[in-house]
């Protein structure tokens, strides 16, 4: 999908984001635990709205982007009601530049379905992550269920063409061969929600050379 007409899908969504931000969603328990370990300068990728904000209780720096200029406005929002200092910056975590080896805890929320390269974000994230630090994920994709990713495939070109993002991609699998070392893994509705905590390994923190 062009660059362009994706930004312009999740400009028109920021509204509809920032609104459910105000509701007990059914992810609010799975964020609250994988959040419950975000500690020290965080990064996170695909801030969308903010959802994530109300969750950083041990964070002593956050800096946050997005390609969606409304979503940033929206997580600019979301920042001050939360009583949180953040900066926030507009630009494609796939061209992005932030130092190497910056960040205790990298976060990225169901953000990799949108990527046109989700194994190159992959690759960055664990670039940016202190060698003892960690890389957080929650993440949705393709189930484990035959007939559940049957119905994912048939409609995912439909819903990527509406949305900007694909139902169908084997998030573990990119997770598997990307640059990471995952230290736990849980998986939720029939295999296609994931809870990631993963870490550089060990060729990024350079302890093969």
């Amino acid at each position: 999908m062009d660059r362009n007409h994706q930004i312009k899908l999740f400009n028109k969504q920021a509204k509809a984001y920032s609104k459910r931000l105000k509701k007990n969603t059914r992810d609010h328990k799975l964020r609250e635990r994988l959040f419950e370990f975000v500690h020290g300068n965080v990064l996170e990728v695909s801030v969308g709205a903010g959802a994530n904000f109300r969750y950083y209780h041990n964070a002593s720096g956050i800096t946050a982007c997005d390609f969606s200029p409304a979503m940033i406005e929206k997580a600019r929002a979301e920042a001050l009601e939360q009583g949180l200092e953040v900066e926030l910056i507009t630009g494609n975590a796939e061209e992005l530049v932030f130092e190497e080896r910056a960040y205790d805890t990298v976060v990225s929320t169901l953000s990799l379905c949108a990527y046109p390269n989700p194994e190159k974000v992959l690759h960055r994230l664990a670039h940016w992550c202190k060698d003892e630090g960690q890389v957080l994920l929650f993440e949705h994709g393709i189930s484990k269920n035959k007939m559940c990713a049957r119905l994912q495939q048939m409609a995912d070109r439909w819903l990527e063409k509406r949305t900007g993002c694909h139902i169908d991609r084997d998030i573990i699998g990119l997770i598997e061969e990307s640059p990471l070392e995952t230290v736990r893994i849980e998986s939720y509705m029939l295999g296609s929600l994931h809870l990631v905590w993963a870490k550089p390994g060990e060729e990024i923190c350079g302890r093969t050379e």
